[in-house]
């Protein structure tokens, strides 16, 4: 069981004794977000009371390990099954009998038990990880607020920094158009000509590898492609991601921007490293800017006008000091990206 849960009084759970899993029960949604699952662990208190939503699985202890039937039920061949076997009427869902007909295999229970054993081995490895690049994650956003702000200073920089508006540093603000792209079809930058989504920045990041291949009518259309030393910045989008944005680290010569992000071009004697910019613009005081600078009606959607981002004031140190801090706070993002890597090769073992 991995979500919040409520108390209920001792009457009422009697009064629902059927819908009572106890610990060893696999609890699965049938509806909503179809086919979660859940092992009810080991609790001091006797049962849980589930929901509408789902339903309860108990097995028989000595012909079937819960844990084993857990990572069964949890397998993407299983979920697919489950997905595929869904009545399509209405809200999609399932019930228990046709969870009852899905096939299983079913090794001795010692097998079982072992395999559960190894599988929850590399679950506590994901883990581990997960906690450590949380901390990193939480690491490097303190060390952003530190050295970005001036609430701390590298050693050997001393000197005062001057408050400049980012109209003051980048040169252009340049959006790129809107294209048709191939339907389903995941681009990649190195090959293909590709349009990026607005998902390619995410996190402060920029990810080319989230993009479409453009139709093959609207090749000629694209225009403008993410350059070296550059900043892509999201100018329509959610509340929570408008002004989202990432650092170019090279040319893409077949990716190309769509008309949601902009591609910044910089002063040549703002005195300004691209790197250290982009850091501070995921800085929390920044992003609060940069979201009450945008507008609109819609409350699923904002948009970013050119003025009102460029008139954003900055604190800007010399260009050896922020050269210094984004150099510490890459190192910080190499390290992370790293662990994050291992994490998610761990998940690609684990299901394999």
């Amino acid at each position: 069981v991995s979500g919040a849960f409520a108390f209920v009084t001792m009457q009422k759970a009697k009064s629902l004794s059927a819908n009572l899993a106890h610990p060893g029960d696999i609890v699965v949604t049938q509806r909503g977000t179809l086919g979660q699952v859940s092992l009810v662990p080991a609790h001091p208190y006797a049962a849980y009371l589930i929901s509408q939503s789902q339903m309860k699985v108990t097995l028989d202890p000595d012909q079937a390990d819960p844990l084993f039937y857990y990572y069964v039920l949890s397998s993407e061949l299983h979920q697919r099954i489950i997905s595929l076997s869904a009545i399509q009427t209405g809200v999609p869902h399932i019930n228990l009998g046709i969870l009852r007909r899905i096939p299983v295999q079913r090794p001795p229970v010692g097998e079982q038990t072992a395999i559960a054993a190894v599988l929850g081995q590399i679950d506590a490895l994901i883990r581990a990880l997960d906690q450590l690049v949380a901390k990193k994650r939480g690491l490097k956003q303190a060390a952003m607020q530190q050295l970005l702000t001036k609430q701390s200073r590298l050693a050997t920089f001393s000197g005062s920094w001057r408050q400049v508006l980012l109209a003051d540093v980048i040169a252009s603000l340049e959006a790129g158009v809107s294209v048709n792209a191939d339907s389903g079809e995941q681009g990649n930058d190195a090959h293909e000509i590709s349009i990026l989504k607005t998902s390619a920045l995410s996190g402060g990041r920029f990810d080319p590898a989230e993009c479409k291949k453009i139709a093959a009518v609207d090749i000629a259309r694209a225009r403008l492609n993410p350059e070296r030393d550059t900043i892509l910045i999201s100018r329509m989008n959610t509340p929570n991601l408008v002004g989202e944005c990432g650092y170019v680290d090279r040319d893409y010569p077949n990716l190309f921007v769509p008309d949601r992000l902009w591609m910044t071009r910089f002063k040549r004697d703002a005195g300004l490293n691209a790197l250290w910019l982009s850091y501070l613009l995921n800085t929390s005081s920044l992003k609060t800017q940069i979201a009450a600078a945008a507008t609109g009606t819609s409350g699923s959607m904002k948009n970013l006008s050119k003025h009102a981002f460029l008139q954003i004031p900055i604190l800007l140190p010399s260009i050896d000091e922020q050269q210094a801090i984004a150099a510490v706070l890459a190192d910080m993002d190499a390290e992370l990206i790293a662990l994050e890597a291992r994490r998610d090769k761990t998940l690609a073992l684990k299901q394999a």
